[in-house]
């Protein structure tokens, strides 16, 4: 959700008391040596989006178990992530990559880039979230909706209704307010297109872009900088000056804003316009020609395990997949549902989805 999906990593990290652990390189052996003898641990890389995040403690009950210490390389937005490690096919720079979602999924399953392993704990996931069926060449880890976020406070200073769904969007009292990532480096900005595209249609999608672009749309590289900088919202956006109060961000990002307001609201200072999501499902995989690949497949085993999906939600605001995991209070409080997020087939992105960036790009950027 990557997530969630999010507020910047390290400031989230601090708010919550948790450590992210940053890597490069690493012990390459792939047999644990933790334990006797008191050996220090071998390395296993774990190659990711920017917003990966998990609780130091969690990872080190990780490292007790299995005598691995877990290493994050984080590679920016999760489209570049993923572009980089097509670039390094076959010398990748982990062990396991994290944060593939279904909209570039099938980009990387052609690409080659994951040995097959069946996790242990698929059994608790539920079939519809395992797009790759019996070949397990990914693992799902996690869901969340991408959607409009809006800034509450600018629409009550205005006494203007914020937007709820797509067509919304194209009136003119919401000219010049929204701010989109670029759908061909940001994963969250691919999916709000797919969501104009399950909404409106082959016929129809383009021309509903060509009007929001009239109305004002911006579009930005990705989402650190369209919540971050340019959302007013947000934590980061109101120490930037961010002026959109609309962003397309995730039905689960509220609850972190409530995490960055002192006192602790009653309610979350952003909301959500559920008629604009876009159901996002992202996976994990072992890396084909990994230097450690026993501890790949064990740190897969773990995305999977109670104890790291329960930790998800206040780290990365996604929902686990897990079958039976536990919410957060403060997640299921604040954070919105989508009754009703759109979906695309697999098959039905892996077939259109670089002509869908192509025309839209032409559309919107150039």
């Amino acid at each position: 959700m990557s997530t969630t999906r999010k507020i910047t990593v390290a400031a989230l990290a601090a708010a919550l008391g948790v450590g992210t652990l940053a890597a490069c390189g690493g012990e390459t052996d792939d047999s644990p040596s933790g334990g006797a003898g008191g050996s220090k641990p071998k390395t296993v890389t774990l190659v990711t989006h920017d917003s990966f995040a998990a609780s130091a403690s969690v990872l080190k009950e990780f490292t007790e178990e299995t005598g691995y210490t877990v290493k994050v390389l984080k590679s920016g937005d999760a489209g570049e992530a993923l572009n980089k490690e097509i670039l390094t096919k076959g010398s990748p720079q982990g062990d396991v990559f994290f944060g593939v979602d279904n909209t570039l999924l099938s980009r990387a399953l052609d690409s080659g880039l994951f040995t097959p392993y069946e996790a242990k704990g698929l059994a608790a996931i539920p079939q519809a979230v395992k797009l790759d069926g019996d070949k397990h060449r990914v693992t799902p880890v996690d869901t969340g909706d991408i959607c409009v976020n809006y800034d509450k406070k600018y629409f009550a200073d205005r006494k203007l209704a914020p937007p709820q769904t797509f067509d919304d969007l194209l009136k003119p009292a919401y000219k010049n307010l929204l701010v989109t990532e670029n759908a061909a480096t940001s994963s969250p900005g691919l999916g709000f297109v797919l969501g104009t595209v399950a909404r409106y249609g082959d016929e129809g999608w383009q021309d509903y872009w060509k009007k929001l672009k009239a109305n004002g749309v911006k579009v930005v590289s990705g989402w650190e900088q369209a919540y971050n900088e340019e959302f007013s919202g947000s934590a980061g956006g109101r120490k930037a000056d961010g002026d959109r109060p609309l962003v397309v961000s995730y039905a689960s990002s509220p609850p972190v804003e409530v995490l960055f307001s002192e006192p602790r609201p009653a309610e979350a200072p952003t909301g959500v316009a559920t008629g604009t999501c876009f159901r996002q499902i992202e996976f994990a995989g072992l890396l084909k020609g990994a230097k450690n690949e026993g501890g790949g497949k064990a740190l897969l085993d773990f995305l999977v395990s109670e104890k790291f999906q329960e930790d998800m939600p206040l780290n990365m605001f996604v929902n686990p997949v897990v079958e039976g995991a536990k919410l957060p209070e403060l997640f299921t409080r604040f954070g919105a549902v989508a009754d009703k997020p759109g979906t695309l087939a697999p098959d039905r992105i892996a077939d259109n989805r670089e002509q869908w960036i192509q025309s839209w790009s032409s559309l919107v950027v150039k």
